[in-house]
């Protein structure tokens, strides 16, 4: 990139903002050395770890990279053999923790943060280094007496030694005579020896060496020559001690300069997170966010081909002007390449080319940018300005001449992938002359097929521009009624200078403002009239575009309102339908349990009732039978009888007319109107009207009778009966066939399996168990049974 046209763009102060955003030196570093690059890959790379980092910091506000200091001086200074200090070992410990935590948390996140981990992954954990320096140093930066077995042995040696010192000048202090002579009754230390202070006409109460005199001469600090061997060996202990610890910092220091290079590699990784960090810290101070780039080779089936090669900024927004900034669109090189721009002054235009040409760099840097997310910004193979003014009065350069020279650098390095801004292009010379050099220019970048933006006041430029294919005409809007510019750039529409205007509304006398306005031709006035009437229909028409899209939106509004409200109101139907279903479903079972309720009722009632009717009756007959008007009848009727061939006696074969099986007569109750037949194996107890007597049967029908009656004793019917998954209508027809072929095949206990659920089948099952004539009795099932999963009948 052009360093020139980075200083004129002022990316060097974007740098600042975003460094003050980083941790520590390293990443502030990288943060001040930013450079735009050209490789679309590197710059996609860097936006998508922005992103992530954005995804960080809302997942966890507080994220940051901890206390990580940048060690790579001490560590190189290390591998060279020097000696670190304590604090600086510390420091060098606290950094290998925290990097370590630093990786740790990015791995826990790596599913949802894949780029950043990739980056954390490759961080090399020291934890020996890190142990080895908290062994020895404590975190104030004291050397541990457990650092080594010989440190902790001299420095036990040495406080033993000093206290004996001092109990030996403390009783020299405490004695009659030195109550005499001393000045103060305290030990103190002179060039590391341990003295007592004594008056000075006293010096000589105490043999010893002074070692010092105070300032007033009227003390004297002196060591007994009863301490002085003591003295020596606190001496040499000291010393003793001094080189252990250098030979424990000395071990210390070797061990990281061993590890010197995976310790700069981790600082320089950590540097490059905590620079997408502060991306990230930035985009959301700024409200910035990461442009979609493309390239200028379109390519197949790539979802930008039809964005390839065109620079559209929506919402953009100068990064130095912060919340005073105007929010400024624009979209080049689709449908043309060259965009004039022109407006009154002061209106803006030299900020609208810094906040392109400075959002280009910074995407370019892998920079969020303070813009709408639709943004699209192809990467340059360079981004040239000439903006400013740069006289130089040694080298005899005019403004002119400045300007000349800029484009001349622009030119030699314009291709067709360069982003080209150009302000006041062809001013500070003759204006025919230079908006002649202008048009040229403009022609040149037009055949180069360079994206140019250039700013103008010349109308022979606007009207070029007009006529030009792939150019086009903006301007920056200016309020006709208050006299100010909106800052607001409209494309399609040439804007006027408003010279005279602003400069009435900036103070200059009336009298000069309508002297100019005389001065003009009259087609320069008409077309400073045009050019206004244009700019207020241009305001109307956006002022009506904007009410129809509040409308519209509005209206999307209601919409999906009454889309949710319909969603609503289907969910609730669906609700509804599932818990009227329910409770009908609850109702239908709890009114089928109490069918059977009552049909089981039903059934026991109509066998009392039918025993009572028949015995009332029994008692009527044999009432009238006693009276002697129907003695002859009776007794006629009973010859009769006897002498039927259809009266039935035991012995007989007769068949149930229910079911047509033949059974044989064992014994009538004539009282009860009950007779017992057997069949096969099994007796049952019927009344007479249920069974008929089976006089004489055709050859062949016997020899049916008598196959039927075979095959059901060699039927083989299961002991089992799985009623599970039946319908209520369908379980009393089936168990009431199960019980009976169960009694004909001469099963004396069966099990019917209903299993649990509800309850209902259970109940069906136990309610009609206890009422058929064929059971005995019947209980639940036993733990080994299937317990009151089912039911066993004894027949």
């Amino acid at each position: 990139m052009d360093d020139k046209s980075l200083e004129m763009l002022e990316f060097p102060r974007v740098r600042e903002i975003l460094a003050r955003f980083t941790s520590f030196s390293a990443s502030h570093e990288l943060a001040i050395n930013l450079q735009p690059l050209l490789d679309y890959d590197q710059v996609s790379l860097l936006l998508k770890q922005s992103t992530e980092a954005r995804r960080l910091l809302s997942l966890r506000p507080d994220f940051s990279i901890g206390g990580i200091f940048d060690i790579r001086g001490p560590v190189k200074m290390a591998a060279r053999g020097k000696i670190l200090e304590p604090r600086t070992l510390i420091k060098i410990q606290q950094s290998l923790a925290a990097i370590c935590q630093l990786r740790s948390s990015l791995k826990k996140l790596s599913d949802e943060l894949p780029l950043l981990w990739s980056i954390a992954a490759g961080i090399v954990e020291l934890h020996q280094v890190e142990k080895d320096i908290g062994n020895c140093i404590t975190p104030n930066g004291e050397i541990l007496d457990s650092a080594s077995p010989e440190l902790a042995m001299t420095r036990q040696r040495f406080r033993r030694t000093r206290e004996q010192l001092l109990r030996r000048l403390e009783t020299i202090i405490k004695s009659p005579k030195g109550q005499k002579i001393i000045q103060e009754p305290i030990v103190t230390q002179r060039d590391g020896r341990y003295v007592i202070p004594l008056k000075i006409e006293s010096r000589k109460g105490i043999k010893g060496t002074v070692h010092d005199i105070s300032n007033t001469g009227a003390t004297v600090f002196v060591e007994p020559w009863t301490t002085v061997e003591l003295g020596n060996e606190l001496r040499e202990l000291t010393i003793k001690e001094q080189r252990e610890v250098e030979r424990i910092l000395q071990n210390l220091s070797n061990e990281i300069g061993a590890h010197g290079i995976e310790i700069s590699h981790n600082i320089a990784l950590v540097a490059t997170l905590d620079l997408a960090l502060s991306k990230a810290k930035y985009a959301r101070s700024a409200r910035a966010t990461e442009p979609t780039i493309t390239t200028f080779d379109k390519k197949t089936n790539d979802a930008t081909d039809k964005r390839a090669g065109t620079l559209k900024l929506v919402e953009a927004r100068h990064p130095l002007l912060a919340e005073k900034a105007v929010p400024l669109s624009v979209d080049v090189g689709e449908d043309f390449s060259i965009l004039v721009i022109t407006g009154p002054n002061t209106g803006g235009k030299t900020v609208a080319l810094k906040t392109i040409g400075l959002l280009t760099l910074m995407t370019q840097a892998g920079i969020p940018v303070p813009a709408s997310g639709e943004s699209c910004i192809p990467i340059f193979d360079g981004v040239f300005a000439d903006i400013g003014d740069e006289q130089n009065i040694e080298h005899t350069l005019s403004t002119f001449g400045w300007h000349i020279g800029n484009i001349v650098r622009i030119i030699q390095n314009t291709t067709e992938k360069t982003l080209v801004l150009l302000d006041e292009l062809g001013t500070s010379t003759d204006p025919v002359e230079g908006s002649a050099l202008a048009r040229s220019i403009l022609l040149h970048f037009l055949s180069k097929g360079a994206i140019t933006i250039a700013t103008t006041h010349y109308n022979d430029l606007k009207t070029f521009a007009h006529v030009t294919p792939n150019m086009q005409n903006a301007s920056l809007d200016f309020n006709p009624t208050t006299l100010t510019p909106t800052y607001h750039l409209t494309t399609g529409i040439p804007g006027g200078s408003n010279a005279l205007a602003i400069a009435s509304h900036l103070g200059l006398p009336p009298e000069i403002i309508s002297t100019a306005k005389e001065m003009l031709s009259k087609g320069t006035q008409n077309m400073e009239t045009l050019l206004t009437d244009l700019t207020r229909e241009k305001q109307l028409v956006t002022t009506l575009t904007h009410n129809l899209e509040k409308e519209l939106s509005k209206t999307e509004q209601r919409n999906k309102e009454l889309e949710n409200e319909l969603q609503r109101l289907k969910t609730e139907e669906q609700k509804l339908i599932q818990e009227t279903h329910d409770n009908i479903m609850r109702e239908a079972a709890k009114l089928q349990k109490e069918i059977h309720l009552t049909k089981s009722e039903l059934r026991k009632r109509k066998s009392r009732e039918g025993i009572d009717h028949a015995t009332k009756a029994l008692a009527a007959i044999e009432k009238q039978l006693k009276n002697q008007n129907w003695q002859a009848k009776a007794t006629q009727r009973t010859d009769m009888v006897i002498m039927n061939e259809n009266k039935i006696v035991p012995g007989d074969t007769v068949q149930l007319k229910e079911t047509k099986l033949q059974a044989t007569v064992l014994s009538i109750s004539e009282r009860s109107h009950q007779v017992k037949i057997q069949i096969g194996q099994t007796k049952v107890s019927l009344g007479l009207g249920r069974v008929e007597k089976i006089t004489s049967l055709p050859k062949e029908a016997n020899s049916k009778i008598a196959l039927v009656n075979k095959e059901m004793r060699r039927r083989t019917i299961p002991v089992d009966l799985d009623l599970r998954g039946k319908r209520a209508a369908e379980i009393e027809w089936e168990l009431d066939s199960y019980i009976n072929n169960a009694s004909l095949a001469n099963l004396a206990k069966v099990r019917v399996i209903h299993g649990f659920g509800t309850g209902t089948v259970r109940n069906i099952v136990r309610d009609l168990v206890v009422s058929h004539p064929l059971v005995k009795s019947s209980r639940p099932g036993g733990q080994n049974e299937g317990g009151d999963g089912v039911t066993i009948i004894n027949l």
